[in-house]
């Protein structure tokens, strides 16, 4: 059960940023410098303001932490204080605290139309990986390019399967990305051959971002994972199929990942996802003792992309949930650490594609419209096999139970033509 919260603020019945969410983030007006807000309903909350204004002072917070164009050192005060100074701005904000709640003067200093500020990269990513975590989607890729019989290697359900991606090029919602370029190899052809890519893929993912470093030679262990992570942002991570199939042997994947990974500009906490917790599948055969956890580690949340050609109307191709991924975050962030891997603050872990049980439910173009093969429908008779030029990607994702919602808004990109 959720702790009923009643807000003096007024928050659109289906806001994905609810009193009970609070999620933050990196924000400027036009005139002005970068700093830390929260997103509540249709208005971000000024922190730095707030803290000025003196309503943080039961909290230890260092001088000037929100004026900043990062979140690394507000995250690396610790939970207990992070989650303190969320609690502290749902009880500012509840409809029985007046503190600010009927003075104008404090309404227009710490109240910001979100509208009208521009959103940035949340964190500073000092490492970045990607997992492989869903069974659908890797049981798909493996009947496309492999013995359907045996889809999944024998390793997929002994390790949390990942790679060290690319942190520099990962970008915030609504910053453009051009079509990237790279080797492919027809396979009718006995040369390779250069260009642009004509197998442009979204994927659909969550990411995670830890908020503690460790040093190097510890572990995390998995029961204790979520004291290391902070919070969660939706994760396009972007994906050039015909370059990857022609690149990532022997070695894995390199320019057809590392050109753009976008995410959306919020942080949800791990905290406020607490009431949507669920099990995930049972997972055979048992995995090793460092990988072991008690209770539900996966969260209910259900996820949706959209593509929009230049011109044309939006067409929703997938919806996909988040609970079904067959390693949780607990057990991928185990396994990152289980060789003594040091982790930083602001790093990075993609889930990998969240692909579902059914066609409507594959995370990637690759899925949807099977290697190619079956043109997916979109609106005004359009069809897309991939991504082209002038395409706009839209993810979104919420969670909800009993009246609470809890959202990330959303993560929107345009694909311009090569460079």
């Amino acid at each position: 059960m959720v702790n009923k919260i009643e807000t003096w603020v007024e928050v659109p019945a289906n806001s994905d940023f609810s009193i009970y969410n609070l999620p933050i983030g990196i924000f400027c007006e036009n005139v002005g410098v970068k700093r830390v807000g929260m997103a509540l309903g249709d208005f971000v909350l000024d922190l730095n303001a707030i803290h000025e204004a003196g309503f943080f002072e039961e909290i230890d917070l260092p001088q000037g932490v929100f004026k900043s164009d990062t979140l690394n050192d507000y995250i690396a005060l610790g939970k207990t204080i992070t989650n303190a100074l969320r609690i502290k701005v749902q009880e500012l904000m509840s409809v029985t605290n007046e503190e600010i709640q009927g003075s104008q003067e404090y309404i227009s200093y710490i109240f910001k139309k979100r509208a009208q500020v521009q959103m940035f990269m949340p964190v500073q990513v000092p490492n970045y990986t990607d997992f492989y975590s869903s069974m659908e989607h890797a049981t798909n890729v493996g009947t496309m390019f492999r013995d359907p019989e045996n889809a999944l290697l024998p390793n997929w359900k002994h390790i949390p399967v990942g790679y060290h991606g690319r942190a520099s090029s990962i970008i915030p919602s609504g910053v453009n990305i051009h079509r990237p370029k790279g080797q492919r190899k027809d396979p009718n052809k006995e040369m390779p051959e250069f260009g642009p890519t004509t197998r442009l893929d979204f994927e659909l993912e969550m990411a995670f971002i830890t908020g503690r470093t460790t040093e190097l030679g510890q572990n995390v262990p998995a029961g204790k994972a979520e004291d290391y992570i902070f919070g969660f942002v939706l994760f396009n991570d972007w994906s050039a199929r015909d370059i990857q199939q022609w690149e990532y042997v022997p070695l894995g994947p390199f320019l057809a990942k590392s050109f753009a990974s976008s995410i959306s500009p919020w942080v949800v906490s791990i905290e406020a996802l607490e009431p949507f917790r669920t099990n995930g599948p049972k997972q055979e055969p048992e995995v090793f003792p460092y990988l072991k956890t008690d209770g539900p580690r996966n969260f209910d949340i259900q996820l949706e992309v959209a593509i929009q050609p230049e011109g044309e109307e939006a067409t929703t191709v997938c919806r996909s949930n988040f609970k079904q991924m067959y390693w949780s975050v607990n057990q991928q962030l185990a396994h990152q650490t289980i060789n003594g891997c040091n982790l930083q603050v602001g790093d990075m872990y993609g889930s990998g594609t969240i692909s579902g049980a059914t066609p409507d439910s594959y995370g990637s173009m690759l899925e949807l419209a099977w290697k190619g093969t079956k043109p997916l429908p979109l609106a005004n008779n359009k069809t897309r096999v991939f991504i082209e030029d002038g395409d706009t990607v839209t993810m979104r994702g919420y969670a909800e139970k009993d009246g609470v919602r809890v959202g990330f808004g959303e993560v929107s990109t345009k694909v311009l033509p090569a460079n």
